[in-house]
């Protein structure tokens, strides 16, 4: 009995799977030529994946952050020394992202990979902004050499500052270098469908009290108090003719018409989609006040 029993233990032994060694997230071969036993490759990763690297770009980008803030735009190309100064050290946070864009991209592959540079979404950000701002740079050298030939001193190139503009998303590459950034980021994103729904609610309010201010008061908010004979106003507000509304009580003024309106002609309810402007601006509470005083002063009825 024993005999078999040992056997039979032996044989649930042998039945048992090896423990399975979770796969490597970096493919075999990198950019068609360089293998995980290249020296060059091993060095790329062995920088990548360590920690102090990590520390590095992220103050790097908090330090592009402050750059960013400090500089000051001017019209006409004008500057300053601070402006001067940081755009030499912009070639430096150029060149620190684009050896950390390198160095990914040897470590785990372009794009043909499972777990490739370019298959993460924020990797994608990256080198979106790394090669707008390579690009930038080769223009501005191309109309240096340019501004050197051509007449005037003046460069007749192409005009880079609307891809400067795209420096503003650097300091989305701090959520890319933070996971609990990522975490909040990406369920704020998942949040906006049940706040898409509560802003279809709120759509649809303003259109009921839109058609509602469309039947009281559509064209009564364009008659005002005039000096008589005179096109000035006494106050610029609506009033009424009839007992419903404000009356012009002031000796030489009366109701008439055509006035534009109250703001200028924008507060009323004449169409649709002012009225639905003056009901979201009431909602706002953005001067909401004076709306309830012009409404009020607005010959309304329901006969």
């Amino acid at each position: 009995m024993d005999l078999k029993g040992a056997a039979a233990e032996e044989g649930t032994q042998k039945k048992k799977k090896k423990p399975l060694v979770p796969p490597s997230p970096r493919p075999p071969r990198s950019l068609f030529c360089l293998g995980l036993q290249n020296r060059f490759r091993k060095g790329c990763i062995s920088i990548v994946e360590w920690k102090p690297f990590e520390i590095i770009i992220l103050l790097t980008i908090f330090a592009n952050c402050v750059a960013l803030a400090i500089y000051l735009p001017m019209p006409e190309d004008d500057t300053n020394a601070t402006n001067v100064v940081l755009e030499k050290v912009e070639y430096i946070f150029l060149f620190i992202f684009t050896i950390e864009a390198f160095l990914k991209i040897v470590s785990y592959g372009l794009i043909l990979h499972t777990d490739a540079y370019l298959r993460n979404g924020w990797n994608i950000l990256d080198f979106t902004i790394v090669s707008v701002g390579v690009f930038s740079v080769l223009l501005e050298q191309i109309n240096k050499l340019q501004g050197i030939t051509a007449p005037g001193g003046k460069g007749t190139g192409f005009n880079v500052k609307a891809l400067r503009a795209f420096r503003v998303l650097r300091p989305l590459r701090l959520v890319s270098g933070v996971p609990s950034l990522q975490v909040v980021l990406n369920s704020i994103i998942k949040a906006m469908v049940p706040l898409l729904h509560i802003a279809l609610l709120v759509l649809f309010m303003i259109i009921i009290y839109a058609i509602v201010g469309l039947e009281l008061f559509s064209g009564k908010m364009h008659k005002t108090c005039y000096y008589k004979g005179t096109a000035s106003l006494e106050k610029p507000a609506p009033c009424s003719t009839t007992g419903q509304g404000r009356q012009c009580t002031i000796n030489g003024t009366e109701c008439r018409g055509w006035w534009p309106g109250p703001n200028n002609g924008i507060t009323h309810f004449d169409n649709f989609g002012f009225a639905m402007l003056t009901v979201y601006q009431c909602i706002t509470m953005e001067g909401w006040t004076e709306v309830l005083y012009w409404v009020s002063f607005a010959p309304w009825f329901l006969l």
